[in-house]
């Protein structure tokens, strides 16, 4: 059996609504997922918010709500966003829940165990919107002299008592990790980065506060509240059955198990410093590997409140459709670099890829089959060149594909079967069945049978990117679930679906043109 594998988001931190960016990660995310269901492994995928922490504090007050109200109000959003763009998540985990605080307690108590806790005083820089502490090195002059973080946020000095982590007794074997598992951080170049932080020397991180209260209580220190990053970096473990369920956890979260995590490139550090060292104190296993994506620019514009271009996902989704949209962000953003969208280039990118290459081969095939063959299904008995079109296609949708999903690389694997799209293009321009109708009908049916199970097969492998699109198509077209992996596209799915009495009605277009909404045309 293959290895289960484990693949997370980064929780969302609800301190407003959902936008692009974290459409983005949800997307990529459960494409990865889609396809390693379909490549017949057994999938657990998480995703959720992030609810702690003085920012969700400061904010819940400033509206003259409990934070709890707060958190349920805009962690809902989230979900919403979620179920609207069809991520196939199997928790969407919420850190303000009984099991995540009990799982947060059960790996500090293991880090104490260890040796690796200790009660200071914490004097420092540190940013509310981050909720991360910067040393001085890392800092540079905003306006009205404020200091302001790498990310661009302000910093305020604090001064607490504070429960802190051994982290430099950490640096040697973070170090030895990265040089063992070259795989580890990825893209590469957040490798680097990471590589010269830890080689530049490692400070023990405070991991507890007390000038707030919202958060999951330090056991034995209950006017403490941990460091909002200990708390949400456990959620992964929370979902795989820490501390209670050790079957589970043996099953998703196992020493040498495939554990991803799918995170924003400003977060690298938590997720690949600090996180396997409380794993390591803890003596848990680590993940495999931590992807730090790039960000989405908005017309080539990194986006902001100030600036406002930020833009909401779920009017995208609304405007131009869930897959759409999913397409466009992964097909367009070569993941691991920053990427540009706008209104403009969704429509151009749906229509010309969707609509043209895709949406209309279906169409038109399958709307000749209905007219010209009364809906049944046309007879095989092909050629070379029909033999070498199958062949294409299923090079791409069985192997070239899939395999690009494994590397996270998904607009490899659309360029992958956007080239199968333009071959079957080429053959049916080149083959002609309007013309063969009248000459030869029975090539006639040859070159519509291999069009059929072709279309069907781009159907199967586009299905980690437009879910809700390819699925339709495939319902239509009476392709039977067994049929729907990539394990299953050798197998002769139709012969079997032709001797029976399946009958294939007009379709409708699969993507209508898209037009520029009017505020944008």
């Amino acid at each position: 059996m293959p290895t289960p594998l484990t693949i997370t988001t980064a929780i969302n931190y609800p301190n407003g609504r959902p936008h692009i960016g974290h459409a983005y990660e949800a997307i990529a995310t459960d494409a990865f997922a889609r396809a390693a269901r379909m490549m017949g492994r057994d999938v657990y995928f998480q995703t959720g918010t992030d609810e702690h922490g003085l920012k969700v504090a400061q904010a819940s007050r400033a509206r003259g709500i409990e934070p709890q109200q707060f958190v349920d109000e805009l962690s809902s959003y989230f979900k919403a966003m979620d179920d609207k763009l069809n991520i196939s998540y199997d928790r969407f985990i919420r850190t303000s829940e009984s099991d995540h605080h009990r799982a947060s307690q059960a790996i500090w108590e293991a880090m104490a165990a260890n040796g690796d806790l200790y009660l200071d005083r914490y004097e420092g820089w540190y940013s509310v919107r981050d909720e991360a502490y910067y040393d001085e090195s890392e800092l540079t002059p905003g306006e009205d002299g404020q200091k302001l973080s790498p990310q661009g946020t302000p910093v305020e000095w604090t001064v607490e008592e504070s429960w802190f982590f051994r982290l430099s007794a950490y640096q040697d074997r973070l170090l030895a990790l990265y040089a063992e598992r070259p795989d580890f951080i990825q893209p590469e170049s957040r490798r680097n980065e990471i590589l010269r932080f830890v080689e530049g020397g490692l400070r023990d991180l405070s991991v507890s506060r007390t000038s707030f209260d919202w958060g999951v209580k330090v056991p034995g220190s209950p006017e403490h509240v941990m460091y909002v990053w200990v708390d949400a970096l456990t959620n992964y473990l929370t979902g795989c059955g820490y501390p209670d369920d050790a079957a589970r956890m043996a099953h998703y979260w196992a020493e040498g198990g495939d554990i991803v995590h799918i995170i924003g490139k400003d977060i690298v550090r938590f997720h690949t410093v600090y996180w396997p060292a409380f794993l390591m104190s803890a003596k848990l296993p680590l993940p495999r590997t931590v992807f730090g994506h790039g960000f989405l620019l908005n017309r080539g514009e990194k986006m902001s409140k100030s600036l406002g271009n930020v833009v909401d996902p779920m009017v995208l989704a609304e405007t131009f459709g869930a897959d759409p949209l999913r397409y466009f962000l992964l097909a367009e953003v070569s993941f691991g670099n920053d990427g540009s969208y706008s209104a403009e280039a969704i429509v151009q990118k749906t229509n010309s890829d969707l609509g043209n290459a895709f949406g209309n081969l279906a169409q038109r095939t399958l709307s000749f089959i209905a007219k010209n063959l009364d809906g049944r299904l046309p007879a095989p008995a092909p050629l070379p060149e029909d033999e070498a079109l199958l062949a294409a296609v299923r090079e791409a949708a069985q192997h070239e594909v899939p395999r690009a999903f494994e590397a996270f690389a998904p607009s490899d694997a659309i360029q992958a079967w956007l080239h199968a799209c333009f071959a079957c293009n080429a053959y049916i321009d080149a083959q002609a069945p309007w013309a063969l109708r009248k000459t030869d009908p029975a090539r006639m049916e040859a070159v519509l049978a291999t069009l059929y199970v072709a279309i069907g097969e781009l159907a199967v492998a586009i299905l980690p990117v437009i879910p809700a699109s390819a699925t339709a198509l495939l319902d239509q077209m009476g392709v039977p679930s067994s049929a729907r992996g990539y394990t299953a596209l050798a197998d002769d799915w139709y012969s079997p679906l032709r001797s029976g009495d399946f009958i294939i009605t007009p379709p409708k277009p699969l993507f209508p043109r898209l037009e520029l909404p009017v505020e944008t045309a």
